[in-house]
């Protein structure tokens, strides 16, 4: 009966085995959740220590410790070591009294956008898989957050591995109608962008998070593009930005994760888009396949321009990603890259690490990384890199508001 079985089993028709793979894997993978992450468990954002409000805020530590004894702002706990520490809210709320208290100084405490500063809105884009959009798009809202911005992540990925990051697992945590399909869609069932939005534990981040809906989107638009419909709320690429202009007075800067492709989701980001960061990982085959997504996004631009319509994009930069700085065949990529686009190309890099693994693996970016799951001098030379890319970027958004 068993070699029976196996015969069967050996015989069976591709797409039935890929079902039932699919099904298996889906269950292990949830049995496994269960064991490690209880239903009742939330993900939570670690405290943080004086020095590091202080740096967040450019609040000196010795003014923190000074309010604390005089019991003014919030309150932070006291670890076992009698150190202080404070939540992400907590240090929001310092943020705001000071802002308050030195009005002068409000944006340096405060850094929200102001009248005439318009929404950014940033879409992290390649169809290369490997070439860590995900990461990047993580860590850029994370540090964003963490400088006191109003961040909205929205996972366009059917993959949804943002979404798995800030702890919304795809299968088990996402229904039906509460991806960002639920508000491009053609139909009746069309929902308000502000109806799908969720906050996360990360203060300062809302979430539009993603599962294998999104791919809905793909497949209705050629249908109803096929109907010829006229009038601006049928132009399928205006969609996403139609809907972000529901909620701009509530954020600061939104991120885009993108797919691995180049659909209409991903058409619809781009043209969205204030910046465009294209993640490239400085190998030869990833370079060559951004040649290729950069030959068919120009095309897919000048369908764009042909329909009578403007991208309003205020940067684009490439940024290089799991970059090692000993390895000289990538020396030779990234120094050709910065010869062919020159400024477009960050200068900064975001270097391969243990330390982003460890953090990645569980679901976790560097800044959220406890103290001693990795050697010290790797966390830091990591957390470096990573911060490095991170201001140029916050900087490129400062330019565009027209801050100094």
């Amino acid at each position: 009966m068993a070699v029976q079985a196996t015969c069967q089993m050996q015989s069976q028709d591709p797409a039935d085995k890929i079902v039932r793979h699919a099904g298996m894997l889906s269950e292990h993978l949830q049995a496994r959740r269960q064991q490690m992450y209880p239903p009742d468990a939330q993900k939570s954002l670690r405290n943080f220590m004086v020095h590091e409000v202080s740096r967040l805020t450019s609040i000196p530590e010795s003014t923190l410790k000074l309010m604390s004894n005089e019991g003014k702002g919030p309150v932070p706990a006291r670890l076992e070591n009698n150190h202080r520490v404070y939540t992400l809210a907590q240090i929001n709320e310092l943020r705001e009294l000071f802002a308050a208290q030195r009005p002068v100084e409000a944006l340096r405490f405060l850094p929200h956008r102001r009248g005439g500063e318009h929404l950014q809105i940033l879409a992290v884009a390649n169809f290369k898989g490997g070439s860590a959009k995900t990461t990047t798009s993580a860590h850029l809202a994370h540090y964003l957050a963490l400088h006191g911005y109003r961040v909205l992540a929205i996972d366009l990925d059917p993959q949804a591995s943002l979404s798995a990051m800030f702890g919304a697992q795809p299968e088990m945590d996402v229904q039906q109608n509460e991806t960002i399909y639920a508000a491009l869609r053609y139909d009746d069932e069309r929902r308000p962008i502000a109806e799908i939005i969720r906050p996360t534990y990360f203060t300062g981040i809302d979430l539009i998070p993603g599962n294998i809906e999104v791919m809905e989107y793909e497949h209705e638009t050629p249908r109803f593009l096929s109907q010829r419909r006229t009038g601006s709320d049928s132009i399928f690429f205006e969609r996403l930005r139609l809907a972000l202009a529901e909620v701009e007075d509530r954020y600061d800067i939104v991120i885009l994760d993108t797919p691995p492709s180049l659909g209409f989701l991903t058409l619809g980001a781009i043209y969205a888009a204030t910046g465009l960061l294209v993640t490239v990982h400085p190998a030869m085959l990833d370079v060559m396949s951004m040649s290729q997504f950069l030959l068919m996004m120009g095309d897919l631009i000048s369908v764009i321009r042909d329909a009578g319509a403007t991208m309003k994009q205020d940067f684009l930069r490439y940024v290089v990603t799991r970059h090692d700085p000993m390895d000289q065949s990538q020396v030779h990529v990234v120094t050709m890259l910065r010869h062919l686009f020159t400024e477009d190309v960050l200068t900064s890099t975001a270097v391969e690490s243990a330390a982003i693994e460890t953090a990645g693996l569980a679901k976790r970016t560097l800044y959220e990384l406890e103290f001693g799951n990795i050697s010290a001098a790797t966390a830091k030379r990591a957390r470096e890199s990573i911060d490095a890319v991170n201001d140029q970027i916050l900087g490129l958004i400062k330019k565009s508001w027209g801050r100094t």
